[in-house]
């Protein structure tokens, strides 16, 4: 007994669930390890526990699937493959001849550096490798005092050696040395940068065309992005003079670097930057051109102001072609855009979804792949959320990422492939468990708006391409989701299946039965009259209904209006087919079923004018067939059957479709009125928390409460107050 004892234990560690879970856990520190125990190290032990894996149907690789991502098949081929190291601090060398009109003690600094400037190229270079020679030795010093005994003697014989030789150049030397000392601390105190000076470059520039005032100009616009994130060396002088900057440089540097290179605003491809980039014209603009590429980028990140924003993309995207020779730039570009469309609104949104387009659509496959990779991860995060509160902005988050997609269909449909095939997996992995984590996994916002993009994209689509494939395997995908979540709790999930499943079968042109679930909502037991009135719902932003409002009167209306507008959707589309009488028969049966169950006159009522218009069309339909001579057989006759009818809409049943979705949109925007109402309800409650915090602790500093009084600023996480930029 106690040698079969021994082998169950044996058995149980090798093949016990929570083993297995615990060895993939460990799978990556365990394959590092060299020393292995003598069970491991027979040839034929692993061929074992395989094969005892699959005799027990266990599949050790789907066990995974719960806890991966769905963001995971764009993301394993996404990497910032270019990062943007420069060891400089991104200022531009300028001309000496360029005029600055700059602060009292900076003026000194400058009228002393008079000399130095006058020295010619090559003295220049000597005299400054000399200062830092000396540094050198100075540092060596003090470090060691025995070499500066030696460095002492040394220089008294060579001294005394050489005389006096050398003893002018010595004194040329030390000025020399003293004058770099000076221009060094000129530099680290920096310019101020007034508002005359940059109204002179400004001048410059636009009448002579001047780069050594543009090169102070992209110098001073570098400072003004960077305003308030980190210690400048040079400063702003007013808030006029810090809009003054921005909007010149913003406004006029496309023109300027397109006057300099000799192209066209207009129909300017990519490849005439690449084919330029090795020309000196090229060479000279581009230092300009990445400054400003830098500094602008460097704008987005730290501004918070949406009309600055919007200005500064709108110029990054009249630059768009010249970021072809600066590929870390374009990957940072769309880094940053995507973050704004994602989390802006508005204009906002909109502007920088036009730059990943015109990104996705200009630059090469790789730079799509990313866009949709990054804009489908954005997407994602957005969804991970228990309740949708701003259901339009995912909506038009949705269509922008279809669009995009749309612009290259055949690479598109490959990762759609990928991602469905991940949610089926999914599927099927909760279906075969039933665990908790994997179900909650499926009835999630992330879930369901995945599945709603992909609808999306082959209902756009399928027309043109030969979407197919993903056609069937979203099918299934979705009525696998609406088999599984069947009770009351879940009817808005469910009803979201149904809508995918008719939007699919309109954009398709196939027949998708629906009506069945559909009626599955009139057979439950809690559709019935009594219970209270009930706080209003919208099954559009949540998925799971809590049980308090499940016998509520409001949960009913709230059913029926959903299954209603469902099942005449579905039968819109068919209403004109030849089979339409033959379609209607099981639904017009379970419909008067309904009718004579409940007892709540709204319901019978809504129900019995549906009836009414399913049995009118009918009659319709079978009255022109009886009419046909041709067969069933004949397809071409089928499908041109009712074709007049269908194109004029006059049909009864059409009209009854039009008032339903009428009926639905002013619910739809009662119900949008009802969700900002609340919202800015609780932001006035959160808003008077606060000031009730506050004067509790009004023994506060009064300054800072009248910092906290006056807003924020204009940059993120800037204490000094930002002007805002006014537009010329």
């Amino acid at each position: 007994m106690g040698k079969l004892g021994k082998k169950a234990r044996k058995f149980a560690k090798k093949n016990l669930q929570s083993v297995l879970r615990q060895r993939r856990k460990n799978k990556a520190f365990l394959s590092k390890k060299k020393s292995f125990s003598r069970d491991d190290q027979s040839p034929g032990k692993d061929k074992l526990d395989d094969t005892l894996d699959h005799s027990k149907g266990r599949n050790t690789d789907v066990e995974d699937v719960g806890d991966t991502s769905l963001d995971a098949v764009f993301t394993k081929d996404d990497s910032d493959m270019f990062a943007d190291i420069s060891d400089s601090d991104g200022y531009l060398s300028e001309d000496s001849s360029c005029p600055h009109v700059v602060g009292s003690e900076i003026g000194k600094s400058l009228e002393g550096n008079k000399l130095f400037s006058s020295l010619s190229t090559q003295n220049e270079k000597i005299h400054k490798d000399l200062a830092m020679q000396k540094k050198k030795l100075n540092r060596l010093r003090k470090k060691d005092p025995e070499f500066s005994k030696f460095l002492k003697n040394y220089k008294g014989i060579e001294n005394s050696q050489n005389g006096n030789m050398y003893s002018d150049e010595d004194e040329e030397s030390k000025k020399v040395i003293h004058l770099v000392d000076n221009n060094e601390a000129a530099e680290d105190k920096g310019k101020l940068f007034t508002s005359s000076a940059i109204n002179l470059w400004c001048q410059l520039v636009k009448e002579e065309h001047s780069s050594s005032a543009f090169v102070c100009l992209l110098n001073a616009y570098r400072a003004a992005c960077h305003y308030g994130a980190e210690s400048l060396v040079h400063q702003i002088q007013n808030s006029e003079t810090f809009c003054s900057i921005l909007m010149f440089v913003l406004s006029e540097a496309d023109d300027i670097f397109r006057r300099q290179l000799q192209i066209s605003s207009v129909n300017c491809k990519k490849e005439t930057i690449l084919e330029l980039q090795n020309t000196s014209k090229w060479q000279t603009i581009k230092p300009f051109v990445k400054s400003y590429f830098r500094s602008t980028l460097f704008l987005l990140d730290q501004v918070a102001d949406s009309d600055i924003l919007n200005f500064a993309l709108n110029r990054l995207r009249a630059s768009l072609i010249f970021f072809a020779v600066f590929p870390s730039l374009l990957h940072r570009l769309i880094k940053t855009t995507v973050h704004l469309w994602a989390t802006g609104g508005g204009i906002l949104s909109s502007t920088s979804f036009q730059i990943i387009r015109d990104v996705a659509a200009l630059f090469s496959v790789d730079y799509f792949d990313t866009c949709i990779a990054k804009t489908f991860v954005a997407y994602m995060a957005q969804s991970r959320v228990s309740k949708i509160l701003n259901n339009r902005h995912l909506l038009f988050l949705a269509n922008c990422i279809v669009e995009i997609c749309s612009l290259d269909v055949q690479n598109s449909s490959r990762k759609v492939l990928d991602s469905i095939s991940q949610l089926s997996r999914i599927l099927r992995w909760g279906l075969q468990t039933k665990k908790k984590e994997v179900l909650k996994k499926i009835c999630s916002w992330e879930y369901a708006n995945c599945i709603d993009l992909w609808v999306r994209f082959i209902s756009v689509n399928i027309q043109d391409h030969d979407l197919q494939p993903l056609l069937f395997r979203i099918i299934q995908l979705i009525n696998g989701v609406a088999c599984m979540f069947t009770g009351p709790r879940y009817l808005p999930l469910r009803f979201k299946c149904i809508q995918w499943l008719n939007n699919l079968s309109t954009s398709s042109g196939i027949f998708i039965p629906v009506a069945s679930y559909v009626l599955d909502v009139l057979e439950i037991d809690n559709v019935k009259e009594g219970g209270k009135l009930g706080n209003a719902l919208d099954f559009s932003t949540v998925l799971r209904l809590p049980k308090s409002c499940l016998k509520s009167k409001t949960f009913q209306e709230e059913c029926l209006s959903s299954a209603i507008e469902q099942l005449s959707f579905h039968f819109s589309q068919w209403s004109y087919h030849i089979s339409f009488p033959e379609l209607a028969t099981i639904p017009l049966f379970y419909l008067r079923k309904f009718h004579d169950r409940t007892s709540a006159e709204s319901l019978r009522r809504t129900v019995k004018r549906l009836i009414d218009q399913i049995e009118q069309n009918v009659n319709f339909v079978q009255k022109r067939r009886d009419e046909v001579v041709f067969s069933p057989k004949d397809h071409q006759s089928v499908e041109t059957f009712l074709q007049l009818e269908k194109s004029g809409k006059n049909a009864s049943f059409t009209q009854y479709y039009q008032s339903i979705l009428e009926r639905a949109a002013l619910r739809s925007l009662y119900k949008e009125n009802i969700s900002s109402l609340k919202q800015k309800k609780s932001k006035r409650k959160r808003g008077q928390q606060i000031e009730n915090s506050r004067d509790e602790g009004s023994g506060a500093d009064p300054a800072l409460n009248a910092a906290a009084a006056n807003g924020t600023s204009g940059f993120k996480g800037n204490e000094r107050r930002t002007p805002k930029v006014k537009r010329m």
